[in-house]
C-alpha cells in the first residue's frame, strides 16, 4: 500500500471509515460487578469528529486544515488498520489488477507493426 494520495472528498470518506472501523472494536469492562462490552473509544482519541467536520467544512481553508491532519494521521495507523479503511471506501490499486478485472481500464498494447 503507501501509494494513497488523498484529496478533500477521499479523505473524507476514508474519515468516515476509519471512524465506523475503530467504533467497531469492543472493550470489556466491569460495570458494577458485569461485565459489559463497550465500543472502541480511539476514534474520539484521535480526533476524528473534529478531521471529519473540517473535511465538510464550507471554507477551503478549513478543509485543507482537515486534509492536512488527515495525511499527518493516516501514516501512524496500522497496516491492517488502514487495509480495512481502504476496503471500506472501494480503494484498489489498478497496477494491481488481474487483466479480466473490470475496474482496471487497461488498454491493450498496441502492435508496433502497424
Amino acid at each position: 500500500m503507501g501509494n494513497e494520495e488523498f484529496d478533500v472528498e477521499t479523505a473524507l470518506d476514508a474519515a468516515i471509515a476509519l471512524h465506523r472501523v475503530l467504533a467497531a472494536r469492543t472493550h470489556r469492562r466491569k460495570v458494577m460487578g458485569q461485565e459489559v462490552l463497550v465500543p472502541g473509544q480511539l476514534g474520539e482519541a484521535l480526533h476524528l469528529p473534529r478531521i471529519i467536520r473540517q473535511l465538510q467544512g464550507k471554507q477551503l481553508r478549513q478543509r485543507e486544515r482537515g486534509l492536512e491532519e488527515f495525511h499527518e494521521l493516516w501514516p501512524t495507523l496500522s497496516p491492517a488498520t488502514r487495509e480495512k479503511v481502504l476496503n471500506r471506501i472501494g480503494w484498489y490499486d489498478p497496477k494491481s489488477l488481474n487483466w479480466e478485472d473490470k475496474r482496471s481500464n487497461r488498454r491493450p498494447i498496441a502492435d508496433s507493426d502497424r
